[in-house]
């Protein structure tokens, strides 16, 4: 399914003579100077700085707490915490627990407390009246109710015309019921042409029972992430039966598992087979499983089950470049998600402008690396820089940058988190950290917001240095990130780098830099090649 292969995110990957970009991008003009950190032993820039947080109090009253306690003017932290500390309030006697909970997240981290509600109280509260997440009555006991638990998702596109004749425009997935209230969990992908702002065709949802396959019942759309491809639906009819969501940590390579869904139309399908792999990096956030069990298009949005007739992870199918590979979304995700797919629709995911990787020793992980910082980003603003190890947010600790990609799934933007980590100095600090939206592209930020001698570090692994006064283009690496496309295509430190161009393809969203180079792994052999990679990757965070 083409929106399914727009959705999977290769890692980097490199195209060597690839001549066709020269016309079909437009070449992308670095910026004349980048965003420095604030310099708050300057009183010009402090008092500008007081002006630009009064003016965020009404519209962004999180980020003004948290820039007031960078610069740490305690007059303005008092006031931008006491307007926090009332919106939190607000949210309680409305019962908007979601919100609430934003707020008193934020508060929290910089050590505030209130007589009344605790975490504990905030998280049950935040998480009441959420599907999946509460009691079931309604477990199957046996396979065959497991499949009657499960649903055929039918969403209508009217019709398309083909060579002169007219065909109906179906797309088929399948869904679970996870809430006798009627909601379902499925793939986004299924139902995209539903909330695709640039779809302007017609789009009608359906979901049709096992037991009753003739008869389309209308659903709707309640929430969805379109990166981790997940949706949650609703539909007016109370289930015979609703599967209770396990948890997915505990499976492991070679463990059992059935899938069931509606694969090429095939209502009610029941196969079986192993998890062949947990840790599959084919989204832009988080792992996801490999299985053997077959599974076709129409499989999408099923349930993958276990021993225990529990829901372990959501099946998607049909991706053309993976033929014969099956892959499984796993039910950690949806949990950590359901909260914000019921409260706000579209899920929205943080960043803190970040590039890096899992630090190890040996074998052992011990925390997320950051490799590049985004000028102007909430990571910069606060202090971090590359090299520094984060190892705690929120109190949580991070020893993966998978740690931190799943710690993040639950939060929302505009939340302040304190976030510790060591220094080069190998001294554990702390920071206050923002966490701004995630963009679409984050490599297309870098681009716009970067010189090219530092944005080449996130999109190519390679970080570069001037080395000539007469040539701006011209450089020398400087270092090569592990497991990088640069370090792929043996890259090394001291060689010699000519940028002639950089290119953006909004439409296939990658970027491409036509290069000069001497490889001494090559043996100095002079060549013009064009590296290209996605503008983003499960590496930004």
């Amino acid at each position: 399914m083409q929106t399914l292969s727009k959705l999977i995110k290769l890692r980097n990957c490199s195209i060597l003579f690839l001549l066709f970009f020269l016309i079909s991008c437009g070449s992308l003009k670095q910026p004349k100077e980048i965003q420095q950190p604030i310099n708050y032993s300057d009183h010009e820039i402090v008092e500008i700085e007081v002006k630009r947080i009064n003016s965020m109090i009404e519209s962004e009253p999180v980020r003004a707490l948290w820039r007031s306690v960078l610069l740490g003017k305690q007059d303005i932290i008092d006031r931008t915490r006491t307007n926090v500390e009332l919106l939190f309030k607000s949210a309680i006697e409305e019962k908007d627990y979601y919100e609430a909970k934003k707020y008193y997240t934020s508060l929290a981290a910089i050590g505030w407390s209130d007589s009344d509600y605790n975490r504990k109280i905030i998280d049950e509260l935040s998480a009441k009246d959420i599907p999946g997440l509460g009691k079931n009555d309604l477990a199957p006991k046996s396979i065959s109710e497991c499949m009657n638990a499960t649903v055929t998702i039918w969403v209508d596109r009217g019709v398309k015309v083909q060579n002169g004749a007219g065909y109906a425009d179906v797309v088929l997935g399948s869904g679970f019921f996870i809430d006798e209230r009627g909601y379902i969990v499925t793939n986004h992908h299924v139902i995209d042409s539903m909330v695709d702002p640039k779809y302007e065709g017609y789009s009608r949802l359906y979901i049709k029972l096992l037991d009753d396959p003739d008869t389309k019942i209308p659903a709707k759309v309640v929430g969805y992430d379109s990166i981790l491809d997940l949706a949650l639906l609703k539909t007016e009819i109370t289930p015979k039966y609703v599967l209770n969501l396990g948890s997915s940590k505990e499976l492991q390579v070679g463990d059992k598992i059935s899938a069931i869904g509606t694969p090429v139309g095939l209502e009610g399908t029941l196969t079986s087979g192993i998890i062949s792999s947990t840790e599959r990096k084919l989204f832009t956030l988080g792992n996801v499983f490999q299985i053997d069990a077959a599974v076709n298009s129409g499989n999408s949005g099923g349930p993958l089950i276990d021993n225990n007739m529990k829901v372990q992870a959501i099946v998607f199918a049909g991706m053309p470049r993976y033929q014969g590979l099956n892959f499984a979304i796993p039910v950690e995700y949806l949990r950590q998600e359901l909260n914000l797919m019921y409260s706000c629709g579209e899920v929205v995911h943080p960043w803190i402008g970040c590039f890096g990787h899992t630090k190890r020793q040996g074998k052992k992980k011990t925390g997320l690396e950051i490799q590049y910082v985004l000028p102007g980003g909430s990571a910069a603003m606060a202090g971090l820089v590359p090299g520094d190890i984060i190892v705690s947010i929120d109190g949580n600790p991070i020893n993966s940058i998978d740690d931190f990609q799943f710690l993040m799934m639950a939060y929302e933007p505009e939340t302040m988190l304190e976030c510790t980590y060591v220094n080069s100095d190998g001294k554990e600090q702390n920071k206050y950290i923002y966490l701004d939206r995630r963009p679409k592209n984050p490599g297309q930020v870098v681009c716009e917001s970067d010189f090219v001698s530092n944005s080449f570090v996130p999109l190519f692994g390679m970080k570069l240095k001037a080395s000539s006064t007469l040539n701006r283009n011209s450089y020398t690496i400087e270092s090569v990130v592990k497991g990088s496309t640069a370090d792929e295509m043996n890259f090394s430190e001291f060689d010699a780098v000519t940028v002639k161009d950089v290119k953006i393809d909004n439409d296939n969203e990658y970027i491409f830099a036509q290069i000069y180079a001497r490889r001494r792994k090559k043996g100095f052999l002079d060549i013009t090649m064009v590296l290209a990679t996605q503008l983003d990757s499960p590496y930004y965070f």
